[in-house]
């Protein structure tokens, strides 16, 4: 079995296509090709904290994932990241394990700025400004992947705590982008139309009114029960909503909000991969509001595991 450290991970990473491994992997969920069960969790108090074990495979390919990935909000009091985690691969047809991917959870950091990578590049209006709500890692990522999707460099940025906005600005302007902060989430919205949100809130963060005619939302931070970024009313303004999952949001992230606010018509929500195969249609106009619920899918992971394994060994074999 391979032991596989997150030094050579993060050196194999430069070198593979997760865009298209990935958008296939939503296109193979939605197909019904992936065995995908619910998600594992365990949820701590004090200190606040959570963990989320996802798993599954695709039909006919070689390997099965089970990836354990955690976030502990006050970590950072320590010195250490916030988020944690390893992937554990297996081979589909006999059980025997085959790789521990100790990435420390930077795989599954990677994989959920290339779904919002993915949504911005499909549904979004050309982009004047991007906007951000929080400073943590995937405030980071999600900014940083779309440098392929987009020429705008000008980024726009609240959170809570003006050290962090600090510490936020001065990274993404080391990698080329302009920051400005703004006072408020509300400020975000009426001057940007791509916006990320990516926090760990308990409360929403953007209301119904904040949003403009042509805005883009992916929604990244509510993947677990009892986190919400977006306030009532901002799925069922949405012309179109994106799920990564439908199963999946109607449990957790803002369409499970929507449905615990009273609003049972989905009508407007489709799921990703069925968009990227073509079968439904994603934008219509400049004028939609668009908003993408990303839970984060198994199938990310295990796209993302079997790259990294296969690119590990194709170098091994190679030497």
């Amino acid at each position: 079995m391979e032991i596989i450290e997150k030094k050579t991970i993060i050196e194999i990473l430069k070198k593979i296509d997760l865009l298209h491994a990935i958008e296939q992997g939503f296109i193979a969920y939605s197909e019904g090709e992936c065995v995908v069960p619910p998600i594992g969790e365990l949820v701590f108090d004090e200190p606040p904290g959570d963990v989320h074990i996802k798993y599954g495979y695709i039909k006919g390919e070689s390997h099965y994932v089970i990836k354990i990935a955690s976030g502990y909000w006050k970590n950072h009091k320590l010195g250490i990241p916030n988020g944690n985690g390893m992937m554990l691969l297996f081979n589909q047809k006999t059980g025997q394990p085959l790789a521990i991917l100790l990435d420390n959870g930077i795989l599954t950091d990677i994989r959920t700025a290339i779904a919002g990578q993915i949504c911005a590049k499909n549904f979004s209006n050309k982009i004047k400004r991007i906007g951000v709500i929080g400073t943590g890692m995937q405030a980071k990522l999600q900014v940083e992947y779309l440098k392929n999707v987009t020429e705008s460099r000008d980024v726009m940025v609240w959170g809570r705590n003006y050290k962090k906005m600090d510490l936020y600005k001065e990274h993404m302007e080391k990698i080329g982008f302009e920051v400005s902060f703004c006072k408020s989430p509300h400020e975000v919205a009426s001057k940007c139309n791509l916006i990320i949100t990516a926090t760990a809130s308990k409360d929403y963060i953007l209301s119904k009114n904040d949003i403009l005619e042509g805005t883009h939302i992916n929604a990244i931070g509510s993947d677990t029960h009892g986190k919400r970024e977006l306030g009532p009313g901002i799925i069922e303004k949405a012309d179109l909503v994106i799920a990564d999952s439908i199963e999946q949001c109607k449990d957790r992230g803002e369409i499970a909000c929507s449905i615990r606010d009273g609003n049972l018509n989905l009508d407007n929500v489709v799921e990703l991969g069925n968009v990227l195969s073509g079968k439904i249609s994603g934008r219509q106009s400049e004028s939609q509001i668009t908003v993408s619920d990303l839970t984060g899918v198994a199938v990310q992971d295990i796209k993302i595991a079997d790259s990294v394994f296969d690119k590990f060994m194709e170098d091994k074999n190679e030497i």
